[in-house]
């Protein structure tokens, strides 16, 4: 939390938080998974974020070859 110049009270945050962001970082640091949870949470949280990646490029190629399956618009005389 934020501390005014004039002693080790704390006051609101500028953000409108109104202090609810320090604590809730302060409350998740002490009371959050230990390092090696977390490296593992990190890393599972990449490896879906490439799967997601995976599904959106399999669904762009998927509309692409759609694309390609159309014909074209030869004006006849």
């Amino acid at each position: 939390m934020a501390t005014s110049d004039s002693g080790p009270h704390p006051t609101a945050c500028q953000c409108g938080c109104l202090g609810l962001g320090p604590a809730l970082s302060e409350f998740v640091k002490r009371f959050g998974p230990p390092g090696e949870a977390r490296r593992h949470f990190d890393q599972a949280r990449v490896e879906f974020l490439k799967g997601l990646r995976a599904v959106i490029d399999a669904r762009i190629e998927e509309i692409a070859r759609q694309e390609e399956c159309r014909g074209t618009k030869v004006p006849v005389e």
